[in-house]
């Protein structure tokens, strides 16, 4: 569970995000921050996070005696990835350079926490999250909550190729020649690409012509 209570906050956003692998609760404290935590809950990538895991303190020899700094989030990736745990710090790039005399020492000690942990520590901002992935996970992801009749699935997922990329058009159109029909299976081909059951290329805008193929 998070080392700090996130308090109410009348300049950014609060609150708890829905999610599937956050140990403890997924608070967050920007919109920002919220965005970054549905990046992680996307990605087949991440086994699990945790919101605001550590307090890190040091002293920097001052009379002003010990000083504190909690990271945002600790992401941990899935094992056959073979890759560290990422430490951190989610912030907007106005706020780093306006704030950076007092954020600088507190940067520096994350990264100097993660490196004796065998963690790498990472400095997230805008240009990391708000992409057209992001978009696109937005689009997907009420897919992704919804019940589908095993049925469609079913159907759907017949009329992938196995060796070769499609369209949702062309898939589509190989379920049904009637639009109507076409258009009661749309959830379930969304549904799938959410599922990471259908692949998709997140990175470019998502439309019934863009490249899809089977996933094993």
């Amino acid at each position: 569970m998070p080392v700090r209570k996130i308090p109410k906050n009348y300049r950014n956003v609060t609150g708890i995000a829905a999610s599937s692998k956050a140990i403890g609760a997924a608070q967050f404290e920007s919109t920002l921050e919220r965005d970054f935590l549905a990046l992680l809950d996307f990605s087949p990538e991440v086994m699990r996070y945790e919101v605001q895991p550590v307090r890190i303190e040091w002293s920097d020899g001052t009379n002003k005696g010990a000083r504190s700094y909690t990271p945002d989030v600790l992401v941990e990736f899935v094992p056959e990835l073979r890759r560290p745990p990422w430490l951190c710090e989610v912030k907007y790039r106005a706020d780093l350079a306006k704030n950076w005399v007092t954020l600088r020492p507190k940067l520096r000690q994350g990264v100097r926490y993660a490196k004796q942990h065998d963690w790498r520590f990472r400095l997230i901002t805008e240009v990391e999250v708000r992409t057209q992935r992001l978009s696109n996970i937005r689009f997907l992801a009420p897919f992704g909550r919804r019940d589908i009749p095993q049925a469609d699935i079913e159907t759907v997922l017949a009329a992938i190729p196995a060796d070769s990329r499609s369209t949702p058009a062309a898939v589509l159109q190989a379920v049904s020649s009637d639009v109507w029909r076409q258009a009661e299976y749309i959830p379930a081909l969304w549904h799938l690409v959410a599922r990471h059951r259908i692949g998709i290329d997140l990175e470019t805008e998502l439309t019934m012509q863009s490249p899809i193929w089977s996933v094993s």
